[in-house]
């Protein structure tokens, strides 16, 4: 068998509905890394809200932050496979004010350090440590460093209508990603990033070819991922519309270890 990438989400499909990791899955991915497999967790959340996670694998390989604006290897800081794609910070300032206008109930402008929020008090999340307090963000805060992502968090009714006038506002200059689950969110980031950039940036690294590449994810930011993979994996509990642009299905949802079931059957563990 030739060598394999795989890209895995974490969120509905690597972690259960309680946000942890099952020894079941862990023990799974280091087989498969065992057999000489490249793994490489590729999520929506910012460093911080991961940082536990990958320790916690401890598979010493690629992380991809931001749904594809950061990837790096926290077990390797001087790793030349390095990348970070920046907002334009007018841009982002402009949408702190025009954040004012819209049904959100906060908003968040990360970085790779810092996060800002137009709140004081952020509401108990998995997404956000809760030793760090957010720095107040306005229209005229001078951030400490470029923002990667601003996520904006509202009713799940509410996100289209919110996405629409956001795009429309600033036309081609960002992608806006929608995040499920417990916290539906959008997310905000630089135009052309989406996590297929960050896997086939990381297939050519590891001079993997594309068709030697799963990837398994469950929302709309996996969308392109699934599409770009050789064989891409939506989970049983994913949306309907990844499912049908997926190659397969995982007969088991994320809190029945459908991931690590998926692999032990599909690598013969």
């Amino acid at each position: 068998m030739n060598q394999k990438l795989i890209a895995i989400d974490l969120d509905g499909t690597t972690l259960n509905a309680n946000s942890e990791l099952t020894q079941e899955t862990i023990d799974t991915l280091h087989a498969v890394q065992k057999l000489g497999h490249k793994v490489a967790i590729v999520t929506g959340r910012p460093y911080r809200s991961s940082k536990e996670i990958y320790n916690q694998l401890n598979l010493g390989g690629p992380i991809v932050n931001f749904n594809g604006a950061l990837c790096h290897n926290p077990s390797k800081p001087e790793w030349d496979g390095r990348y970070h794609i920046t907002l334009d910070t007018e841009l982002v300032l402009d949408l702190v004010a025009f954040n004012k206008t819209l049904p959100v109930d906060y908003l968040m402008v990360e970085g790779t350090e810092l996060m800002y929020s137009n709140i004081a008090e952020l509401p108990d999340c998995p997404y956000y440590p809760k030793d760090q307090k957010p720095l107040l963000i306005h229209p005229t805060t001078k951030l400490k460093e470029k923002p990667t992502a601003v996520a904006l968090f509202s009713d799940l009714e509410l996100q289209s209508e919110i996405k629409k006038k956001i795009l429309h506002r600033y036309n081609n200059g960002i992608e806006v990603r929608t995040w499920g689950g417990s916290y539906p969110c959008l997310e905000v980031i630089t135009s052309g990033i989406h996590k297929a950039k960050a896997v086939e940036h990381l297939s050519r690294y590891y001079d993997i070819q594309q068709e030697d590449i799963l990837a398994f994810g469950d929302e709309d930011n996996d969308m392109e991922m699934i599409q770009y993979a050789g064989h891409g994996v939506a989970m049983k509990n994913g949306i309907d519309e990844l499912k049908n642009v997926a190659n397969a299905i995982t007969p088991f949802t994320n809190d029945q270890n459908g991931l690590a079931k998926y692999l032990q059957d599909y690598f013969k563990l």
